[in-house]
C-alpha cells in the first residue's frame, strides 16, 4: 500500500455497491480464471457480462456451447457434466476472446465461517515447516475478498485461483487446506477451495435477507436495509472522519533522519489525542483509516523494579508495530496482526520513576489498533504488575481515508451483508459441499442459534439450487477458565446448538472439544480440525464405510443411583483416553437441578455415571461447560465424543435476541 500524508481520500465511485460496467467486451467474474477447478460429475456453469444481445460462446473440454447476453449484459453457459480430469483449456468467445489455462475439473468445496475459518496458515508458530509440504498442484485455492453489501452483488472484490505451494498456501484458511489436503489425498481428485470468511461474524449476516427476513427480529432491519441511503450514509462518515483528521493528524515528522522523534521521553504532546487502549482506532471514529498512528504512555516504576529489567507486555497489534521506551528500540512485529507483542527490556533501558513507552502501529487494511484483552497489556517483572489498559496519547500520521462501503456498515451491522458480498456472487459456481467454522459471536443467543443455523444450511442449498448440498460444521472448541464446579454455560448450549443441525440430511459435524486453548479462541490445532471435517465429508458426502464421527449421546437408563448411557458412533468401542482410564468431565443431578460432578466408567458399550451426593439423579451432563478441559470419552478410533445433556432444562440463553 502506498501511504500519504493527504487527510482524506475517496474513492471516485462507491466501489463495492458491484454492478459491472455494461461493455463492448466479453467479461468473466474473479472466480472464473486460469488455474480454476470445476464441479466434476455436475452441471457446470461459466458466466459473465457482454454486451446486449451479443453472442458468447464457450469452448471447453471437446464441447462448444453459445448464448446471447440478456438486455442487462448477463448470461449465463451451462456445460454439461464432466469427470474428473485436466488439466484443461478454456476459450470465451464473443466480440474479443478469453483463453483460460491449467484448468480442472474434480471437487470444490467451500469454506466458510469467522475468524477460526479465516485463520491462515502462515499464522501457526510451525508455519514454514507446513508450507515447505504444500507441494499439490491438483489443489487450488481462491479466497474471497471482503466485501460487505446492503443488496445482493454479482461480483466479488477481486481474487484469483492459485495452485497449492508453499508460497500461496500460506495466506489460506488453515483448516480448508488441511481439509482439503486429506481429500485430495483420500481420493486422489483435483480439489478447489473457495475460502470465504470474516473474523467475528455473527452467521445472520452469511444468510440471504430472503430467509433471514423471515425471522421475529430480524424483519425490520432487512426492511431498513433495503431503504437505506448509501451515498447520504458516505457523506455523513466523511464529515466525521475529517472532523477527527483536522484535529489530530500529522505529516509524519515522528522518524527524521532515522531517529524517532515521537519516542522522545521529553517530547511535546501538545495536540495529541486521548483513547482508551486496548481497541480497535475503527470503533474511535477512524473506521477508513489505513496507515500509521503513533501511541505514547507514561508510565512510574519503582526503582527495584527498574534496576532489574522488565517484560513489556501490549498483547495482539494490527498489523505492525515499532516499539520506544524512553527514547530506545526495543522491538518490532510486523505483518502480525494476531501475535502478543512481548518484548524484554533490560536496565539499561529503563529508570527510576517516569518511563515513557511509544508504540508506532501500522495498519495495511481492514482494522487497525491494539485488539487484546485488558489483562494482555502490562509490563510484568518478578512479582511486579501494572496495568497498561487505559488512556494513552495518540497521533494520526501518514494515513489515509478509504472510504467505502465496508467503513460505514459493519459486517455484523445488518443480517445478510456478508451473503449479499461473498456468497451470492459465488452461486453460479458449482460445487461439491461446503464447510463452516462459526459460532462464538453468537454464543450469548445460543438458543436462538437453534434457528438460525438451521436456516443457513437450508438458504445455501437453496440458492445453490442444491438441496442435498453436503454441509460439514465444527463444534466449537473448549475455550476459557474451567470450571471448577458444574455451572451453566453459553459455548455449551451454542455446542448443543450445533449438533441439533445434524438433524438435517447431508450434515456432518466435527467435534473440537479436545483441541481448544483457554487463554485463546483460535486454537492452533487445526490439522485436527481439518482432517475431522475430511472424515465426515467421506461419509456425508462420498458414501464411504468409514468411522467419522466420535461417540454422540442416544439415550439414558436410570438404575438406582446410576444413568447407563447409550451412544451412537461408538466404532470400535468406547475409550477413555488418559494414563488411569478414568472418565472425566461428567456431572449429575437430581429433582432439584443442581449439578455435582460425578463418576463415570465404561462397561462394553455404556457408561454409567453416578455422584454419591445425588441419590436420586434424573440428568446427566458432559462437557457442559465453556472450557471442559478434561473431557477424555473417545471411541477407539481416537474420534472425541460430542458434549452433551439429558435434560432439556431451559439455558441461560433462552430468550436472549
Amino acid at each position: 500500500m502506498t501511504i500519504f500524508s493527504k487527510r482524506f481520500f475517496l474513492a471516485a465511485s462507491f466501489m463495492l455497491i458491484i454492478t459491472p460496467l455494461l461493455r463492448a467486451e466479453v467479461r468473466l467474474p474473479h472466480v472464473i480464471g486460469n488455474n480454476m477447478v470445476l464441479q466434476r460429475n455436475q452441471e457446470i456453469r461459466i458466466w459473465g457480462w457482454a454486451d446486449r444481445g451479443e453472442k458468447v460462446t464457450v469452448h471447453f473440454n471437446d464441447t462448444a456451447v453459445s448464448k446471447r447476453a440478456a438486455k442487462d449484459g448477463k448470461w449465463l453457459i451451462s456445460l454439461p457434466a464432466m469427470e474428473a480430469g485436466g488439466p484443461y483449456t478454456m476459450k470465451v468467445r464473443g466480440r474479443n476472446i478469453i483463453n483460460l489455462e491449467n484448468i480442472l475439473i474434480g471437487d470444490v468445496w467451500v469454506c466458510s465461517g469467522q475468524s477460526n475459518m479465516e485463520f491462515r496458515v502462515e499464522w501457526f508458530p510451525w508455519a514454514a515447516e507446513e508450507a515447505a509440504l504444500a507441494n499439490y498442484p491438483e489443489i487450488r485455492l481462491f479466497t474471497v475478498g471482503k466485501n460487505v453489501q446492503p443488496a445482493p452483488a454479482d461480483e466479488i472484490p477481486g481474487g484469483e485461483w492459485q495452485e497449492c505451494n508453499p508460497e500461496t498456501v500460506l495466506p489460506f484458511s488453515a483448516v480448508g487446506y488441511f481439509f482439503g489436503r486429506h481429500i485430495h489425498e483420500e481420493l486422489d481428485v483435483p480439489v478447489g477451495l473457495l475460502s470465504t470468511s470474516w473474523g467475528g461474524t455473527v452467521v445472520e449476516t452469511w444468510i440471504s435477507g430472503e430467509s433471514i427476513g423471515q425471522v421475529p427480529g430480524f424483519a425490520e432491519q432487512v426492511a431498513r436495509l433495503a431503504e437505506w441511503d448509501a451515498e447520504a450514509a458516505r457523506e455523513r462518515k466523511k464529515a466525521e472522519m475529517q472532523e477527527i483528521l483536522d484535529k489530530y493528524a500529522a505529516d509524519e515528522p515522528g522518524i527524521q533522519d532515522g531517529v524517532a522523534v515521537w519516542a522522545a521521553g521529553d517530547l511535546d504532546m501538545t495536540g495529541w489525542g486521548r483513547m482508551e487502549l486496548p481497541r480497535l482506532w475503527e470503533s474511535t471514529g477512524l473506521e477508513a483509516l489505513d496507515g500509521i498512528v503513533w501511541f505514547r504512555l507514561e508510565v512510574d516504576l519503582p526503582a527495584e523494579v527498574a534496576r532489574r529489567g522488565i517484560s513489556l507486555e501490549l498483547g495482539p497489534i494490527d498489523d505492525s508495530d515499532w516499539t520506544w521506551v524512553n527514547g530506545h528500540k526495543i522491538g518490532e512485529t510486523i505483518q502480525k496482526y494476531n501475535e502478543d507483542r512481548i518484548y524484554d527490556l533490560p536496565a539499561a533501558y529503563l529508570q527510576e520513576g517516569t518511563n515513557v513507552i511509544a508504540v508506532r502501529v501500522e495498519d495495511t487494511g481492514g482494522d487497525g489498533g491494539f485488539h487484546g484483552s485488558a489483562d494482555q497489556m502490562k509490563i510484568v517483572s518478578e512479582d511486579f504488575t501494572i496495568s497498561l489498559a487505559g488512556e494513552w496519547r495518540f497521533l494520526v500520521s501518514l494515513a489515509e481515508m478509504r472510504l467505502d462501503i465496508s467503513n460505514i456498515l459493519g459486517p455484523n451491522s445488518n443480517p445478510t451483508l456478508l451473503f449479499n458480498g461473498m456468497i451470492h456472487p459465488l452461486l453460479n459456481f458449482t460445487v461439491k459441499g461446503a464447510i463452516w467454522y462459526q459460532g462464538e459471536s453468537n454464543a450469548s443467543r445460543a438458543y436462538q442459534y437453534r434457528e438460525l443455523f438451521p436456516l443457513l444450511i437450508k438458504d445455501w442449498r437453496k440458492h445453490w439450487e442444491y438441496p442435498e448440498m453436503p454441509f460439514m460444521f465444527v463444534q466449537l472448541a473448549n475455550f476459557m477458565k474451567p470450571p471448577k464446579e458444574p455451572e451453566e454455560s453459553s459455548w455449551a448450549e451454542l455446542r448443543e446448538a450445533q449438533s441439533m443441525a445434524l438433524s438435517l440430511p447431508h450434515t456432518g459435524m466435527a467435534v473440537a472439544i479436545d483441541i481448544g486453548q483457554a487463554a485463546d479462541i483460535h486454537p492452533i490445532n487445526k490439522q485436527d480440525v481439518g482432517k475431522r471435517l475430511a472424515l465426515a465429508a467421506l461419509k456425508v458426502a462420498y458414501g464411504q464405510d468409514l468411522v467419522f464421527s466420535g461417540p454422540v449421546y442416544k439415550d439414558m437408563l436410570i438404575a438406582g443411583d446410576h444413568i447407563i448411557l447409550s451412544f451412537d458412533h461408538v466404532g470400535s468401542g468406547l475409550k477413555a483416553k488418559g494414563r488411569y482410564g478414568y472418565l472425566n468431565g461428567f456431572s449429575v443431578a437430581g429433582e432439584d437441578r443442581i449439578f455435582h460432578w460425578a463418576r463415570a466408567y465404561i462397561q462394553g458399550d455404556k457408561v454409567f455415571v453416578y455422584s454419591e451426593k445425588v441419590r436420586q439423579p434424573v440428568a446427566v451432563r458432559y462437557g457442559w461447560a465453556n472450557n471442559p478441559d478434561d473431557v477424555n470419552l473417545y471411541n477407539a478410533e481416537g474420534l472425541p465424543a460430542s458434549p452433551f445433556r439429558t435434560d432439556d432444562w431451559p439455558g441461560i440463553t433462552k430468550g436472549t435476541e
